[in-house]
């Protein structure tokens, strides 16, 4: 197992869509990588990458960056894409808390956020990526009306996230408690990541809700209102 990940950390260094840690980025995913001014849409702890990789493939209008820090991951997708040839599709090895260092402000159309480690235990809840101050950096990122998309089988996430969205005032576009439900559901939900399908054999519910962040500016509430309100 060590020599696999050595060989997919050694992999993709030489992959042309695979960035690391970038320097002076900021300005250059459209004018360098994609090489058009087509909508980003970013997909954060996107593990192996299929999520990014099959919306890329669907929506060739607009262009798609993978972010996680694990890059033997990140190499599945990376290298799908590369295999496939489909160009309007990156991936960027970083940590999501960095990632205002590698993307200019009001630059992304939307952010998709699959399967995230739910970080369960309380002291670890600032981690989520449905956190406020998480909230307050896309509020950074993302263009006017951009939409932030979580899909979940945690259903401590995604009532946090339902807490978190209510507390900030933000504009919910979809809340769909069991995407399975009704049987499969329509695109782009119905892509199924390697983990999502672990987490359908397990009888896991699957999870979805997509909303706007508020116009005002996002403040991360005091620790004291934050278990008050939405129990971290």
């Amino acid at each position: 197992m060590k020599g696999k990940k050595l060989f997919r950390f050694a992999a993709i260094k030489e992959f042309d869509n695979v960035f690391e840690f970038p320097e002076n980025f900021k300005d250059k995913w459209s004018t360098e990588v994609f090489k058009n001014n087509n909508p980003i849409v970013l997909e954060l702890a996107c593990g192996k990458g299929e999520y990014s990789v099959n919306l890329a493939k669907a929506f060739p209008d607009k262009n798609f960056i993978g972010i996680d820090i694990k890059g033997n991951r990140m190499f599945v997708g990376a290298k799908m894409a590369l295999t496939e040839g489909v160009g309007n599709v990156a991936f960027l090895r970083i940590k999501i808390e960095q990632i205002l260092d590698f993307f200019a402000n009001n630059s992304i159309s939307e952010i998709w956020i699959t399967f995230p480690d739910p970080f369960l235990r309380e002291s670890k809840a600032k981690n989520r990526l449905t956190h406020h101050k998480f909230l307050a950096i896309y509020q950074q990122l993302l263009k006017e009306n951009g939409i932030v998309q979580l899909k979940t089988d945690s259903d401590e996430l995604y009532a946090f996230t339902q807490e978190v969205t209510e507390f900030q005032k933000c504009e919910i576009v979809q809340d769909i408690e069991n995407i399975y439900v009704n049987g499969t559901p329509d695109f782009p939900l119905n892509i199924q990541t390697f983990y999502e399908g672990m987490h359908l054999l397990d009888n896991r519910t699957i999870h979805y809700i997509s909303f706007r962040l508020p116009k005002e500016k996002i403040v991360v509430p005091p620790k004291k209102d934050l278990s008050e309100k939405t129990n971290v």
